[in-house]
């Protein structure tokens, strides 16, 4: 009774949290031309739509998902890279940073069965420091993981690893407001393999709103993947579980208090795969070691690449969708894509 009640209230907040990011997105995606900052890059993605997920087959339904559609995606400049997605306005608009020190932000098409079908307004800038010069260098822009909430983005970077905040300005990004704790101690996190997702906990679940990260693949002695609950009175380390050779790419809260993790495998014999993985939320606390259950499988048989980001928002009709992105590494061997499956039965 008591976890259906908090699924309940949860469920509203979510619903009264897209309703506050739809009105300021309202004022934010208006900026004036004036509020643009000179660096700004305006780009014009080519978008071509993905109908099937499972390649050359035309079922939808893929154990408790349902393929809703996709692109792949295409643009000059600076395009690319994309790593972290989140929705300002529940499936419109979304604002993201890529692993190359850019952010970026766009508005997602749709036709009249919710299907996406382009992307318009698509921008880039590059994230620069506190006096607006761009930062130069992967080793200080590897952006891997975002979070979303009031007006602050806080972002997670691997190499020189950090965890910053930032106010958002769509189109006029400043340098970083604060620093966060880590939690996780420096000599445990593993070049090029430290926090790859960051997210808001649900503001009336059992850890209060917080924000948690969780590492790609810094793992302890065991094998299990740290990660950490990063401020209030539940702030500490847990880990999560590691198996099939799996890293974690990023997460997102569902409706209930689960946290779903977005993760990825490659090898030079069996290409890519990905897998996304549904832990309780109940779960999540310091000193724990939590794992969960496998929500979806997916190899080259299906319409996949690199995939890094994931978001979860509620649609107009009530259901629960995943947005999933990929990074194309700037390599012409891998694509942009964007992927959207509906959670049946939340």
């Amino acid at each position: 009774m008591l976890a259906r009640r908090r699924a309940k209230t949860t469920s509203r907040f979510v619903g009264s949290t897209f309703a506050v990011f739809a009105a300021v997105a309202a004022s934010l995606f208006a900026a004036p031309t004036a509020a643009r900052s000179p660096l700004l890059q305006e780009i014009e993605v080519n978008a071509h739509q993905i109908t099937q997920f499972h390649i050359g087959r035309s079922e939808t339904r893929f154990g408790p998902l349902e393929f809703v559609g996709g692109m792949s995606l295409a643009g000059g400049g600076d395009f690319g890279a994309l790593s972290a997605i989140r929705f300002i306005d529940a499936g419109v608009h979304f604002f993201g940073v890529a692993d190359t020190g850019f952010w970026f932000s766009g508005k997602i098409e749709r036709d009249d069965d919710h299907r996406p079908t382009g992307i318009t307004g698509f921008s880039m800038q590059p994230m620069v420091d506190g006096s607006g010069t761009p930062i130069d260098g992967k080793w200080l822009t590897d952006a891997e993981g975002m979070a979303l909430s009031d007006g602050q983005v806080t972002v997670a970077f691997e190499r020189d690893h950090k965890i910053q905040e930032f106010v958002l300005q769509p189109f006029d990004m400043g340098g970083p407001q604060s620093t966060l704790d880590l939690v996780v101690s420096r000599a445990e996190l593993r070049q090029n393999r430290g926090f790859e997702t960051l997210v808001h906990s649900p503001a009336d679940g059992p850890l209060d709103g917080a924000r948690v990260a969780v590492t790609e693949r810094s793992i302890d002695a065991d094998g299990n993947i740290f990660a950490a609950i990063l401020e209030g009175p539940q702030k500490g380390i847990f880990k999560v579980a590691r198996s099939g050779d799996f890293d974690i790419t990023d997460g997102a809260f569902l409706p209930n208090g689960d946290l779903l993790l977005l993760e990825r495998r490659f090898s030079m014999a069996s290409g890519v795969a990905m897998r996304l993985r549904r832990v309780n939320g109940d779960d999540i606390r310091p000193g724990a070691l939590v794992d969960g259950t496998v929500l979806l499988e997916a190899d080259m048989a299906y319409q996949i690449d690199n995939m890094e980001g994931l978001d979860v928002w509620r649609r107009s009709d009530g259901a629960l969708i995943l947005s999933l992105i990929s990074d194309d590494n700037h390599s012409i061997l891998q694509r942009n894509l964007y992927l959207e499956f509906l959670l049946v039965g939340e």
